[in-house]
């Protein structure tokens, strides 16, 4: 197209040019810190038109100039080619410019703690009256920015006088990263172009080559059976996880596929109401809404300070001070198969204390109706993986839900419960969870 085309199409140029200033705007809105960051409330309508654009006859390919533009400029600005002297750009160009930015990320010493230091400075009487309740719902209600469809969540208490959980804790799907841990790695993140919903069949999805290899051990033993028509993707079409205990790859912020893509479960969010509830014996707890959660549901994400191995360590003897132990290690099974060492080093813990509230309160189970997965969506390191909750079975109404402090209950773990009881070993507790399998302890 020229500068001297038709009245017609100066008015479609005009009308892209108008889009890019408002999307400009978008941009330079983000925090002072972070002042670029994906806009994770892209729409189908958004990605069709980029993706329609990009197929215009008058396109060289991605990044291509049509006009005098310098390729390293037009690819800092997300420009793909020019129409008559006006830049476009579609969605890969735009994502591929996003890739050179700081990856937005949240850093621990900026955890939120005004309001809980205002509350715990207030007498005992105010924590334990019903303003503290309706305060405490809202403080959790306003976190809950990043998954907007969720259900609010509500705090029972019909065995003590407390008004709410400490106010120690903050309410986040988010991970905080602590001193020495890199940001993430969003350069070398395999995304997909797929157009529309993502096919687990197709032969060029990126995210199903990057599932698919990861999961090249479970389908060739039968873990995951070859009748299993999902395959490599570990959801149905309905969102529902299908197999435990695997790492799951979701599409992420850079892949072409729209928002109901059948690989996108944990970042659009929890769909299922839960609340807060007191116990008699286990303090407070997470139990299920009116409804029941099918198996597979996602619950939560159990998030908190990512920490180095040498900062754990310290955590570590602190926590021992207090007889509780906030911290998770991080060393899935499948990490030693990809390690690039001969030997495989566990690099990262998170510490769930003063963070993640709802999953720090999800008690212990020796037959739990939970589990703990690992997934990555924005994140290529492999050793940082974002722990997510699934439901294992389907969970009655107001059934609580809980998951295995010690990991999987299997016959060296039955050995050791039986040996602790003899030994009345300090490392555990007593448990209460009251399932008919209950080892009588778990780590305190």
């Amino acid at each position: 197209m020229s500068t001297g085309a038709s009245g017609d199409s100066d008015q479609e140029c005009l009308a892209v040019l108008m889009q890019l200033d408002a999307s400009d705007g978008e941009l330079q809105a983000g925090d002072a810190d972070h002042p670029i960051s994906i806009d994770s409330s892209r729409t189908v309508s958004s990605h069709t038109s980029s993706r329609q654009l990009s197929r215009s006859p008058v396109s060289t390919g991605p990044l291509g100039v049509v006009g005098d533009a310098s390729s390293v400029k037009q690819l800092e600005d997300g420009v793909e080619y020019y129409m008559g002297g006006y830049p476009v750009v579609t969605w890969n160009s735009y994502s591929q410019a996003q890739r050179l930015m700081p990856p937005k990320y949240r850093l621990a010493k900026d955890l939120p703690h005004e309001l809980q230091d205002r509350v715990n400075a207030l007498p005992q009487s105010y924590r334990d009256s019903p303003q503290a309740t309706v305060l405490f719902e809202a403080m959790i209600d306003e976190a809950m920015d990043d998954e907007p469809g969720a259900p609010p969540i509500s705090v029972i208490n019909e065995v003590t006088d407390e008004g709410a959980p400490p106010w120690e804790f903050v309410y986040t799907n988010q991970m905080w990263y602590g001193e020495g841990v890199p940001p993430p790695d969003i350069k070398n993140l395999k995304s997909c172009g797929c157009v529309g919903r993502c096919d687990p069949k197709s032969k060029t999805c990126g995210c199903a080559k990057r599932q698919r290899h990861h999961l090249k051990r479970y389908i060739a033993n039968n873990t995951i059976p070859n009748t299993w028509n999902g395959v490599p993707f570990l959801y149905d079409s309905k969102g529902s996880l299908q197999f435990f205990g695997m790492p799951i790859f979701e599409c992420n912020d850079f892949c072409g596929c729209d928002e109901d893509c059948p690989n996108r479960v944990v970042q659009r969010g929890r769909r299922y109401a839960i609340n807060i509830k007191r116990t008699e014996l286990k303090g407070w707890g997470i139990f299920n809404g009116p409804k029941k959660i099918p198996g597979g549901s996602f619950i939560g994400i159990y998030a908190g300070e990512l920490l180095t191995v040498e900062e754990s360590d310290r955590r570590g003897a602190l926590y021992n001070k207090f007889g509780r132990t906030y911290l998770f290690d991080i060393d899935f099974h499948f990490m030693g198969a990809v390690a690039t060492s001969p030997v495989f080093l566990q690099v990262y813990f998170i510490s769930s204390l003063c963070t993640e509230l709802t999953s720090l309160l999800q008690n212990h189970s020796c037959d739990p109706n939970c589990e703990i997965n690992p997934c990555y969506i924005n994140e290529a390191n492999i050793d940082k993986p974002l722990l997510t909750v699934f439901t294992k079975r389907d969970v009655e109404p107001s059934e609580e839900l809980s998951f295995s402090y010690m990991g999987c209950i299997d016959d060296d773990m039955i050995f050791k419960a039986k040996n602790a009881k003899k030994s009345n070993d300090a490392v555990y507790a007593e448990c209460h969870c009251g399932s008919a399998n209950c080892l009588g302890v778990l780590f305190s």
